[in-house]
Parts: structure tokens; C-alpha cells; sequence
């Protein structure tokens, strides 16, 4: 009986051993509070106290006699140097700005406004579309770091901080594995430091290097396999840009040509000049905001176009008189509103009726141009707002008032900024520099209208 009792109070010991390093072990990956482990070694101790006696031990307590005496020789779990942590790449800023217009969405939706969440949500899956699924890993990896143990109370702002960036850290160590693709990846042939973005980049990723051109009949040639790259660039190079995309549509060899930068380099910088962009703002800056992607920053950055008119087409009812009493006569009156930008700054306004048609008003519409309801003024873009000064009549030389517009440029489908609609127009006194707004009861927004010759 002794020598029994000895035994099982060495395999308690031993348990109880292996026990209080597990428990260490815990407390430091997972950083339990000292009074969950003190109560915990508590239970442990009187577990192992209440092991009754038997004379074959249990089928692991060999196994675990071996690990307590191989930890036994081995400095203690604290002691030990923890390994490096690789800390995961922060969010990028497109996919952070995506985020916060989906969370914008979700508070517009639990507020019932159906119409701004639903606008908020197209915006923030054309930003990106897994936003959905960053926004869940964050909104976890927060939720799972409420319910870790707070820390002290003079701690408790630094312990905030460490926690968000950790979170942000996790949810772009997740998104790595959802197979998101590159956001920014090079496609430049010719200078080497053009990008692409988005989702075109994700698509371009996964396409093989070995692409080219290939004839729908095997059994014909194709001549234009058989030149080289850089002699396909200079001629897309003397192309607009409608040319070019069009001609990214051939295949997926023509599509990776058009997206060098050097082809669309030289179109975004010519654009983005003043009025385009203010004057303090460098082109360097913009091009950068964009990640070096002068394609996407000729689609989605604002523009005034110069290669058309814009114009507004509208109408007003207006009762009019007949002979008969008993029939009542109405009119429909119908006006064109047309806004041509040059790129120095002009502006050209010119109100008329319907006997002056689009298509003879568009081949006489310059500044050279002298006729009744024509205005000559200066116009800058700021933000997505168009803003027109100083419309006067060039026809008359002593005038007391003068025009102003602001007006919304907007883009349907994406790229196009082909309508600005009124957000003002006043009429101001040149002396005093008063400004009395109109009213805009007929005004209907402007659609832009492509003309070849003024290209």
C-alpha cells in the first residue's frame, strides 16, 4: 500500500507538473488575466488531488512523464525569445476609401434612405468589388478585439491605437488569401513606369505572357503578328483615345498595347492644364493620387470636354388664342441652351429658339460668331463644379450687367462627363458687383455632343 500511494502521488505530481507549464504555455500566446490562471492552476491542483488510485496509469500519462521532463531540462516558456512577428501590410488607401463609402451605405440603409444606400453601394463596389468582404473581416477582427481583456486605465489610448492598426493589419492579411490580385501591377513596353489598377489589373494578372495575335482561320496570316511591339505603339500613339480602346477590343494582346503609358501620357497631361486643375496643383500630384495609372486618370478624374458642344434642349407649354371660343389652343415652345469650352479658358454661351437648329448653329459656333442671345466668359473646373464668369455680349460694347454660371459636370456612363446640370446663374451688376440670382423654371441639363471638326 505504500509503495502504491507513492506512485500515484509521483503521477499526481508529474500531472500537476505538466499542468502548470501548459497553462504557461497559454498565458503566453494567448495572454490570459493572472486571476483566470491563478484560479485555473487552483482547479488543476485540486484535480489532480482527487485522481484516484490505480494501479496502471492512464495510456497517455507516459507520454506526458516524457514531455514534463524533456520541459524540465528546457528554459521555462517565458524565458524563451519569442520569434519575429511579420506584421501584415496595411490597408491600401483605394480599398480603405471603398470601406468607408460602404459603411456610409449600410447607416444610409438603416435609416431607410433606399436611395442613397443604393448609390453608395454601386460607388463602393465600382471602387472595388470585395469591399463587401473587407468591410466584414474589419468590422470581426474589431468585434474580436472588444472582447479581449482591457487594458489599464493609463494605457487605455495606446492600447486603442495598437488595436486598430493591428486590425487593420489582419483584415489585409486576410483579404491576401481572397485571392484580391494586385492593385497596381506594370504593363509599360516602351517607358517602364506606366500602371495599371483595379480590376483590369486583377484581370491582366491572371492572362499568360505569351499572348499575340491570332487569325479566326487557322489556314490564313495574319501581317500584323509580324510586327513588333514598339511599331504597333507609334501608331497607336497618332490615335485618340476612342481609336485606342476601340482597338482594345480585338483581343487580349491589343488590349495589354493600349494600356502603355506611353499612350496615354501625353493625353492626360495635355487635359489636366489649367482650367482643367488649379493652378497650385501639380500634374505630378494628381498622377500620383491615381498610382501612376494615366488611363484610369483620364476616365474617372473630372474634365471639361473641347472635342464637342454641350447642349440643352428645352421646352415650355404656352397657351395661345383661336377664333373659336370653344377650342383652346396651347403651344410648346422649345429653345437650345449651347456651351462650347476652349481650352484656354473661354467659354462660348448661346441662347436660341427653334428656328436655329443644332445642325446649323454647331458649323457657326465660335468666338467670331455675332449674333442675338450669344455671350463670351471665362470658366474653371473645381471639383466636379463648372464655373463661368463674365458672359458678356461681345456685340455691344457698354453693358451694365453681366452672367454667371455653376454647373455639376457628371459622367454616364463612367468616363464620358458628358452632362452638367445647374446648380445657379445670376445676373450681376459690373458696377457693384451685386449678384441676383434667375430663375430656372424651363432649364433642362446639358449632353455633350461629339463634332469631328471642332476634334
Amino acid at each position: 500500500m505504500p509503495a502504491a500511494t507513492t506512485a500515484v502521488t509521483g503521477d499526481s505530481d508529474e500531472l500537476a507538473r505538466f499542468r502548470q507549464q501548459w497553462l504557461e504555455e497559454l498565458r503566453a500566446k494567448k495572454k490570459v488575466p493572472a486571476s483566470e490562471e491563478v484560479a485555473g492552476s487552483a482547479r488543476s491542483a485540486s484535480t489532480s488531488a482527487d485522481v484516484p488510485a490505480h494501479p496502471h496509469p492512464h495510456p497517455h500519462s507516459h507520454s506526458s512523464q516524457q514531455r514534463g521532463s524533456h520541459d524540465a531540462s528546457s528554459p521555462p516558456p517565458a524565458a524563451r525569445k519569442p520569434a519575429p512577428r511579420v506584421t501584415p501590410a496595411p490597408m491600401g488607401p483605394a480599398l480603405q476609401r471603398a470601406v468607408d463609402v460602404y459603411r456610409k451605405a449600410i447607416l444610409h440603409e438603416q435609416r431607410s434612405e433606399l436611395d442613397d444606400a443604393l448609390r453608395l453601394y454601386r460607388t463602393a463596389f465600382r471602387m472595388d468589388p470585395n469591399v463587401d468582404r473587407a468591410y466584414h473581416l474589419m468590422e470581426d477582427e474589431q468585434q474580436r478585439r472588444a472582447t479581449t481583456a482591457p487594458a489599464p486605465a493609463h494605457k487605455v489610448h495606446h492600447h486603442k491605437t495598437a488595436s486598430s492598426e493591428s486590425a487593420t493589419g489582419h483584415v489585409a492579411h486576410e483579404l491576401e488569401g481572397l485571392a484580391l490580385g494586385p492593385a497596381r501591377i506594370p504593363v509599360a513596353n516602351a517607358q517602364g513606369d506606366g500602371f495599371v489598377t483595379g480590376m483590369l489589373a486583377r484581370l491582366v494578372a491572371s492572362w499568360s505572357d505569351g499572348l499575340s495575335f491570332e487569325p479566326a482561320n487557322e489556314q490564313e496570316g495574319i501581317p500584323i503578328k509580324t510586327m513588333p511591339d514598339e511599331m504597333l505603339l507609334l501608331v497607336l500613339r497618332r490615335l485618340d483615345h476612342t481609336s485606342v480602346e476601340r482597338f482594345a477590343r480585338v483581343n487580349r494582346k491589343a488590349r495589354v498595347l493600349t494600356l502603355d503609358a506611353s499612350l496615354w501620357r501625353p493625353i492626360a497631361k495635355t487635359i489636366y492644364q489649367p482650367p482643367q486643375v488649379p493652378n497650385d496643383e501639380d500634374f505630378e500630384a494628381l498622377v500620383l493620387k491615381y498610382m501612376m495609372d494615366y488611363r484610369r486618370l483620364y476616365i474617372e478624374h473630372p474634365r471639361v470636354r473641347y472635342d464637342g458642344v454641350y447642349i440643352a434642349v428645352c421646352h415650355y407649354m404656352r397657351n395661345g388664342v383661336g377664333e373659336n371660343v370653344w377650342v383652346n389652343y396651347s403651344h410648346l415652345i422649345t429653345y437650345y441652351r449651347y456651351l462650347r469650352f476652349y481650352p484656354d479658358g473661354q467659354v462660348i454661351s448661346l441662347l436660341a429658339n427653334e428656328e436655329l437648329s443644332p445642325s446649323h448653329v454647331i458649323p457657326v459656333l465660335k468666338p467670331t460668331l455675332r449674333m442675338k442671345g450669344l455671350f463670351v466668359g471665362n470658366w474653371y473646373l473645381d471639383g466636379t463644379e463648372v464655373h463661368i464668369d463674365d458672359l458678356l455680349d461681345p456685340g455691344t460694347d457698354a453693358t451694365r450687367y453681366s452672367f454667371q454660371m455653376v454647373l455639376e459636370l457628371r459622367s454616364r456612363p463612367l468616363g464620358r462627363w458628358n452632362r452638367l446640370d445647374f446648380r445657379g446663374y445670376d445676373s450681376v451688376h459690373i458696377a457693384t458687383g451685386e449678384a441676383t440670382p434667375l430663375a430656372l423654371k424651363n432649364e433642362r441639363p446639358f449632353w455633350f455632343s461629339k463634332v469631328r471638326s471642332y476634334a
